[in-house]
């Protein structure tokens, strides 16, 4: 198959997606309405809730969720061939994902911008606030320590993405200065501060810094650290002070980024090299549930519903700027996994150097998916992303290293993007789940933070090496889907409150919860026979929570409509 009809192909769906059935869902199921006064305008404080253009909080929700996401889940799936791994993210993103963070961000929206947590108290009941509140911090206290590794790794294999990605946040708190102080042009002044940043992917091209090691640390180690300092800085200042000029650029470079793919895959179009489906490659775990949990970012995924219930919630400006940020937004990002499907099943086929070789084509692409092993390295998975987007870029005239530079600059910026948001959203956990508690103290600003950095700090180096997140790993992706599905059920039990159909939220949550646990119980059973009780204890809670929770919530809908009453809560 020629990449470029995959990348034609998909892009017509989502534009036919967006305006037929995105627009439906805002008009005739959650009526959105341009009068209702948003909590960014309600609860204005300039740190938090802060009314923000349509255009500007698209690029900070967007950069939010993507992250490395969409780009390591496809990376791995393509193991299983590619055209499972884009049925996967065309019906997810369309029918699951982006009905997932519109609904997700709508409910909050109409309900003071609380979390998505937060609010399963009044849609379900309170004892399931504090068991979903819960489900949310360790997925948080993964990220934030993950997140670190992940950036850490660009860093150490790709040294020129340092210095960019660095002096973007000196132009990022410019941007934000002229823009909110000196009440400039956003547009023409994101364009400046976008070219000034490409002039630094030049520079680092050229100017590659390495962390050295310290003691007993090994430079993703140093630079683990590195990043929770500043993931506590960024995560305590306004929104408009750095989060939303930087996410901005970033949206930005997001786009210039997919239209070089894109002249990329023109000139080029290279032949999808990977299997169109290989359901039993060497050492991988059953496609079927699994291919549900790996694909998550680019599907759907329950991290989703935390930003647009968390932080794009309080900034959104009007109801109806929601669809195109929650729906549309996921929409783009199954588009950025396309491309992400084309890079390491085509792309990476151009010329792989390898050992003073250059290997091309099937074995360019095998020696990066000859076996699972292989294929989940994450180093290994995001050169396979970066190489194959690399060689499309030099197709149109981009010097090698200067493309190697681009695309290890994006990767790193965008998991810069989600480490900081993901940390400020641990931080309204902590709070909620403080003020729930009857401790008022720690929910202020920096005690939340302290607790959602120190919480990171501590599971990345439980062991000593930075990297102890890594050991969560498996149970991460089980655990994300698993929020989804209790993220759509939220929504679910909103939209039976107001007495509106169902199907189009209750059949993404049946699917998601039935994958959920059905991967769960093969995580469960190969903890179980290696004797990996810590994981095995964390997965087998999880999963009693999760029937908890479907067992409270199944109550609650018999109760809504088999009474038939008016108004159980005070949703708006």
């Amino acid at each position: 198959m020629n990449s470029l009809i995959i990348i034609v192909g998909a892009g017509l769906l989502y534009i036919i997606a967006y305006n037929t059935y995105g627009k439906y869902l805002g008009s005739k199921i959650f009526k959105l309405s341009a009068e209702a006064v948003c909590p960014s305008t309600e609860l204005q404080d300039n740190v938090d809730f802060v009314p923000t253009k349509k255009s500007i909080l698209f690029g900070h929700h967007f950069t939010s969720i993507a992250g490395t996401g969409p780009i390591i889940g496809p990376a791995v799936a393509i193991i299983w061939g590619w055209v499972p791994a884009m049925i996967w993210i065309l019906v997810g993103s369309i029918f699951m994902g982006a009905v997932h963070d519109f609904g997700a961000m709508v409910v909050s929206l109409r309900n003071q911008g609380r979390s998505i947590g937060d609010l399963a108290s009044d849609i379900i009941n309170k004892r399931v606030r504090t068991l979903f509140l819960l489900i949310i911090f360790f997925e948080l206290w993964v990220v934030v320590a993950i997140f670190g590794v992940v950036i850490g790794a660009v860093f150490s294999i790709y040294p020129q993405s340092v210095l960019p990605v660095w002096l973007e946040i000196p132009i990022a708190v410019w941007l934000g200065h002229m823009v909110y102080k000196k009440g400039g042009n956003h547009l023409k002044l994101s364009l400046i501060a976008v070219a000034v940043m490409y002039l630094t992917v030049v520079i680092g091209a050229y100017v590659p810094i390495k962390m050295p090691s310290v003691g007993p640390f090994d430079p993703i180690a140093m630079w683990v650290i590195v990043l929770l300092i500043y993931a506590y800085i960024a995560s305590t200042l306004p929104v408009q002070a750095l989060l939303q000029p930087r996410d901005y650029i970033n949206s930005h470079q997001l786009l210039i980024a997919l239209g070089l793919l894109a002249l990329g895959v023109l000139v080029a179009h290279p032949t999808m090299v990977a299997p169109a489906a290989n359901f039993s490659p060497k050492g991988a775990p059953p496609i079927w549930p699994m291919l549900f949990v790996v694909i998550a970012c680019g599907a759907i995924s329950g991290f989703h519903s935390l930003v647009s219930s968390g932080t794009s919630s309080k900034q959104c400006d009007a109801e109806t700027s929601s669809l195109s940020i929650g729906y549309g937004g996921m929409l783009l990002e199954g588009m950025l996994a396309t491309f992400v499907i084309v890079a390491c099943g085509a792309g990476i086929a151009i010329g792989f150097a390898k050992g003073g070789e250059t290997l091309t084509g099937v074995a360019a692409f095998n020696h990066h998916y000859g076996s699972w092993i292989g294929g989940t390295g994450l180093g290994n998975r995001l050169s396979a992303f970066i190489v194959g987007s690399a060689n499309m870029l030099e197709s149109i005239g981009i010097p090698t290293k200067i493309a190697i530079t681009i695309m290890g600059v994006f990767v790193a910026s965008f998991a810069a993007t989600t480490l900081d948001t993901a940390t400020r959203l641990q931080r309204y956990i902590v709070g909620e789940l403080a003020t729930s508690l009857g401790q008022p103290l720690l929910a202020k600003k920096h005690p939340a933070t302290l607790i959602a950095v120190i919480s990171a700090f501590i599971l990345a180096f439980y062991n000593g090496s930075g990297k102890g997140a890594l050991t969560l790993w498996p149970l991460f992706g089980s655990i994300n889907q698993l929020l989804a599905g209790l993220a759509l059920l939220v929504v679910t039990i909103y939209l039976a409150h107001k007495k509106t159909p169902l199907i189009y939220t209750m059949l993404p949550m049946i699917f998601m919860l039935f994958m959920t646990g059905w991967a769960m119980l093969i995580n469960l059973g190969n903890y179980y026979n290696s004797a990996n009780w810590l994981l095995f204890c964390i997965g087998l809670a999880v999963f009693i929570l999760e029937i908890w929770m479907i067992i409270e919530s199944a109550v609650i809908l018999k109760k809504v409509y088999g009474e038939d009453m008016e108004a159980v809560t005070e949703l708006r």
